[in-house]
């Protein structure tokens, strides 16, 4: 039986999200507490929330008012509700009576026990280089919610990261609302690029991949680190959001309009077998019939890798929100459909070109790996054969797999 105080975890939204929960849960585990063996029986629960689109609130509402229920049949001692939520909405706590705490985002950068808890397991990491962001898209809310951008000093990403590397972890994962500005709002700061071949230089066999790209800010030294690097994946996530420039300049990407229509095809003639992903809004206000076509034509010559799609969903306190003619709730989600639908579609022609080929692989639980061309959570895995090759390998190792079948957005592949 524990004789520790208890820790029960529920992390909801995105990397930053939960790479703020492990911060959190790594320094109450130094100083006394241990993880619950049961996730529903806790002397403390923490519930780390998201509130960037309704989706996501309302997910947030559910987990609180379960946790609160688990508290009022004993099963909980405490309830804290951290992160966007109570940041965005701070006097909502009246709602959820019984909550012990609630807390928003941390505002300021705090260096952690190190390496933190990790939600990810041994083999792969998120590590957290800035907070907050420059931008400022007319349909996102998260300015308001995480601040202006901040990077985070080097020093502590660098001694994070060698303490990940001596645990085992085998990738580190980029994340930021954008990775790209990184140091560009310190005097003298070292840049992305500086960053990443400072962590190049740490030893081990291990990969680095930078999640989230603003097209017009991907510039010629990002481009050489990936070329050079011995660590670098050759993975770019650039969210373009649409391909019609009124619709873009609507949004207040303006800087990116040329950068989205170009920057997709400038990769691909540099880099060799780079992996392309990216999301686009549907549903935005003033997004013609024929605008709409326009994306889907544009994304079909486009030819990304992986590709996501959301319906437009008005945020209060955004410039969007206020903005007239947005097609209605029911158009925008036939749209988002319809894009899906035609990602599917070439997906399932590239998936049969890459039968029989062979990769390297990370693996990342039993019997399961990720390719260079699978990123963590947003795509699909490799599922390892149960072969004696197979049982050789374990989480945190490197291995080589041909790929034997399609399944969905998954392979199935068996080790060399």
């Amino acid at each position: 039986m524990p004789t520790k105080p208890t820790l029960a975890l529920v992390s909801l939204g995105c990397a930053k999200n939960a790479a703020d929960l492990e911060v959190m849960a790594g320094d109450l585990l130094a100083s006394g507490y241990e993880l619950s063996p049961n996730p529903d029986v806790a002397d403390v629960a923490i519930v780390n929330t998201c509130s960037f689109i309704a989706a996501a609130r309302e997910e947030a509402e559910r987990e609180i008012l379960r946790a609160l229920e688990l508290k009022r049949r004993g099963s909980y001692g405490r309830v804290v509700v951290a992160g966007c939520y109570p940041q965005r909405y701070p006097k909502a706590a009246a709602k959820f009576p019984g909550v012990d705490a609630w807390q928003g985002v941390p505002k300021e950068w705090t260096d952690g026990k190190m390496p933190a808890f990790r939600l990810t397991g041994k083999a792969f990491a998120y590590l957290k280089i800035a907070e907050g962001c420059v931008h400022r898209c007319s349909y996102c809310a998260i300015p308001s919610i995480r601040g202006r951008f901040r990077s985070r000093p080097a020093d502590s990403i660098i001694k994070e990261a060698k303490a990940l590397l001596a645990t085992g972890c085998r990738e580190l994962n980029i994340v930021a609302q954008d990775p790209m500005m990184y140091g560009r709002d310190v005097a003298g700061g070292i840049g992305l690029s500086g960053l990443l071949r400072r962590l190049d230089r740490l030893r081990g066999d291990f990969w680095i991949r930078v999640l989230y790209s603003y097209p017009s800010e991907i510039d010629g030294d990002f481009v050489s680190w990936m070329l050079s690097s011995k660590h670098a994946v050759r993975y770019v996530d650039m969210p373009i959001q649409h391909t019609v420039p009124k619709v873009l300049a609507k949004m207040n990407r303006r800087r990116a309009i040329d950068a989205s229509l170009e920057m997709p095809g400038l990769l691909r003639d540099v880099v060799d077998g780079i992996t392309l992903r990216t999301t686009v809004i549907t549903g935005f206000p003033g997004e013609t019939d024929a605008d709409f076509a326009k994306l889907r034509s544009d994304l079909a010559r486009m030819q990304f890798d992986r590709l996501g799609a959301f319906a437009y969903s008005p945020e209060k306190g955004t410039k969007a929100a206020l903005m007239s003619g947005r097609p209605s709730k029911a158009v925008a989600l036939l749209r988002e459909k319809a894009v899906m639908d035609d990602a599917a579609k070439l997906w399932r022609q590239k998936a049969k070109a890459l039968v029989g080929k062979e990769f390297k692989a990370l693996v990342v639980a039993p019997g399961v790996a990720r390719m260079e061309s699978q990123a963590p959570d947003v795509d699909g895995v490799t599922y390892l054969l149960d072969t004696p090759g197979a049982r050789k390998v374990s989480a945190g190792e490197f291995t080589t797999v041909r790929l034997v079948r399609a399944a969905g957005f998954d392979f199935e592949g068996e080790v060399v």
